[in-house]
């Protein structure tokens, strides 16, 4: 049985469009751009088109998925029902340790910004950072959300300034100034170093537009997830095209694009070309405001895949445990202590340790998007059209064409020297991931199948029966041994579920914000439902919910109850977490009183067919 309360959703229509907007505007589209203009010529803006199409096939995809089935930590579960396990194991993990490195990252690069105004240590700036986005995330989903709203819209808001001044600069609408476009074409030609290295520079290009996915997750927390994610998906062609391309199209022609300004800092040497007085204070300003969206997003982001991820019992348990705001706590402090320990790294080691946790995760995201690719592939062969609001162009040419691009990427990444070591330690880190899944599946099934592991229990006499069970509670095996032990009709039962997320299931498909009310709804269906079996049967029976730890659960009800047999039901080993901790073992070792072990085999057979 499992309970379906109405949502509590915090995320507003109008916050939801500003993080789909300004996810796929990051600090790197204002620095990183000009690295990549040195490097490619004017015609820049053709890689950054390639770029920007692959990111919209692969939103699109997603978009398909997110809106049959829009969930927090979407692709990690797409990828799982897709592939299988191993998938969503690796997505998730892969994504949170790649936005964990990018927080660190972050609060290092805005520090380094307010260097530029005020003399204080990187550490400090960046550990300040660090706590207010924190404390921000820790808060509410909507004050992540309020946050997210007003970084974006600056960021949009001094893009589309650029753009509207850079054009009328350009087309002679400016003070002084004719229309001129010879910068496209009169130092060295539209692209100097041949066509060939627009594929180099998609690399780069493709990195600095990560973060538009974000909106798939950031759905599951709002009013209308289907609407929300179809729009990002739709939007997201006009903002590449508008704030990349055209972004970049308006730099290369006002600037040289072998300026020795422009890869330091291209934005900044436009507008002195424009004559705009304090250009570089209002573009450290712009870019501060950037990486501390980058750093907020990268907080939320990676606290809720770590969610997604005990809530599949693939991280430990606690990290699913929510505030009474609905906010994953434990979830954002663990992400957050990772980011410090990044911007330690930085402050002490940062050409090895630093560089080395840059490096392993350079080429993650790439991994996470073929992963993408391929599960919508599988998916939409597995689901008929008529179940699709969203579908993907052309399929499945184009989802093909995406897949075999994302691979393209990589491919240059290995040609590429001084990208190969990034491919090379994303691909360890990869490893690393698949060996931490198989230890995690071996370690839940060190222990053979049995059936009912069942002490003698004498017939007739009172006795005084306490029951422990969740998932597990109304199974056909538990009602049996239950039936059994009241034969003489005096035997009394207290029938205890741990209100958990995780054994409920309620994590799994349930945002932070309402997973309490869920967890609290589901337990209590299956204790009424256990309870109303008993009794129909004239058993003495009564039922309480317990603490979400069932060594604890049981122990504050043994205290009260006074138990002198207990029976704990659970699934199978390789679904069940309480093997994984122990409990069986433990209880015996904590209790005097028999205990007696109930497999539910008929649960685990049901949970395979779903």
């Amino acid at each position: 049985m499992s309970a379906e309360p109405t949502l509590k959703k915090a995320l507003s229509q109008r916050q939801l469009t500003m993080i789909a907007i300004g996810g796929v505007i990051g600090a790197g589209l204002f620095v990183g751009s000009g690295v990549v203009i040195r490097d490619t010529g004017p015609g820049v803006f053709l890689t950054y088109g390639m770029a920007g199409v692959l990111i919209i096939m692969v939103m699109r995809m997603l978009a398909e998925m997110a809106v049959a089935n829009p969930s927090t930590g979407s692709f990690a579960d797409y990828a799982r029902n897709a592939l299988g396990d191993w998938a969503g194991f690796s997505v998730g993990w892969l994504y949170w340790y790649f936005w964990v490195i990018v927080v660190g990252f972050e609060a290092i690069a805005g520090a380094k910004i307010i260097q530029y105004w005020i003399d204080v240590p990187l550490w400090l700036s960046a550990l300040v950072f660090m706590v207010l986005m924190t404390a921000t995330n820790l808060f509410s989903v909507s004050s992540y959300g309020e946050f997210e709203f007003w970084f974006a819209g600056i960021k949009v808001a001094a893009i589309i300034a650029f753009i509207a001044a850079g054009t009328a600069f350009i087309f002679g609408l400016w003070p002084d100034k004719s229309a001129d476009f010879s910068n496209l074409t009169s130092h060295g030609g539209f692209m100097p170093m041949g066509f060939g290295v627009i594929t180099v520079g998609i690399v780069t290009v493709i990195f600095s537009m990560v973060g538009a996915e974000i909106a798939t997750i950031a759905a599951a927390e709002s009013k209308d997830p289907e609407r929300a994610v179809a729009r990002a998906a739709n939007s997201v062609i006009l903002r590449i095209l508008v704030f990349y391309v055209g972004a970049v199209l308006v730099l290369v022609t006002i600037v040289p694009w072998n300026d020795e300004n422009v890869a330091a800092s291209p934005f900044v040497a436009a507008f002195s070309a424009m004559g705009i007085p304090y250009a570089d204070h209002v573009m450290n300003a712009v870019v501060l405001t950037a990486v501390l969206s980058c750093l907020n997003s990268g907080m939320y982001t990676s606290s809720r895949m770590l969610f997604v991820l005990a809530a599949r019992r693939e991280a430990p348990s606690s990290l699913v445990k929510v505030t009474r705001r609905g906010v994953p706590a434990n979830a954002i402090l663990a992400s957050s202590v990772v980011g410090f320990l990044c911007v330690i790294a930085a402050a002490v080691s940062p050409d090895t340790i630093f560089a080395f946790l840059l490096n392993s995760s350079g080429a993650i995201i790439l991994f996470v998007y073929l992963l993408i690719a391929i599960s919508q592939i599988v998916l939409r062969y597995r689901t008929p059209d008529s179940e699709l609001r969203v579908k993907m162009w052309l399929f499945p040419v184009l989802s093909v064409l995406t897949a075999l691009g994302i691979v393209g990427i990589l491919v240059q990444m290995f040609i590429d020297r001084e990208l190969r070591s990034q491919l090379m330690l994303s691909l360890l880190s990869w490893a690393v991931v698949i060996g931490l899944f198989a230890v995690n599946k071996w370690f839940v099934k060190r222990r053979p199948l049995g059936g009912p592991d069942r002490p003698e229990f004498p017939v007739g006499g009172a006795r005084r029966v306490l029951v422990l069970a969740n998932r597990t509670v109304d199974s056909e095996e538990l009602r049996d041994e239950l039936r059994r032990m009241g034969t003489d009709r005096e035997s009394t039962f207290l029938v205890v579920v741990p209100a958990s997320p995780v054994d409920t299931g309620a994590a799994a498909t349930h945002g932070p914000r309402d997973v309490t009310e869920a967890t609290e709804q589901a337990a209590r269906n299956r204790l009424d439902a256990v309870l109303a079996t008993l009794h129909g049967e004239n058993l003495d029976a009564q039922g309480e919910l317990g603490d979400h730890r069932p060594l604890r659960a049981l122990e504050d009800a043994a205290t009260r109850f006074g138990p002198d047999h207990i029976v704990i039901a659970t699934l199978p080993p390789e679904f069940s977490i309480w093997h994984r901790f122990d409990v069986i073992d433990r209880a015996r070792t904590q209790f005097t009183v028999p205990v007696t072990h109930v497999v539910a085999k008929s649960v685990a057979v049901e949970q395979v067919r779903e």
